[in-house]
């Protein structure tokens, strides 16, 4: 099994890159705000969601391929 070790800066930039995504995609789909703000807001956030899910994904799979230091000792 394969453990996932993130440190907490690059698990905040995880968190934050979906938290964005998703409420730019809930901008996008409500009725709540004027049509104009709610599009270029909406459109912002997805854009920066999206723009930001390749380095997010890249440190998660970094983080994947190194093994803790502990199961690292034990194997040698």
């Amino acid at each position: 099994m394969k453990r996932l070790v993130l440190s907490l800066p690059t698990f905040g930039f995880v968190v934050a890159t979906r938290a964005a995504l998703g409420v730019g995609i809930g901008l996008l789909i409500a009725d709540r705000l004027p049509a104009s703000k709610r599009r270029a807001t909406g459109a912002a956030l997805v854009a920066l969601g999206a723009a930001t899910t390749i380095p997010a994904a890249v440190a998660v799979v970094r983080s994947l391929n190194k093994e803790p230091d502990a199961e690292r000792l034990t194997a040698a």
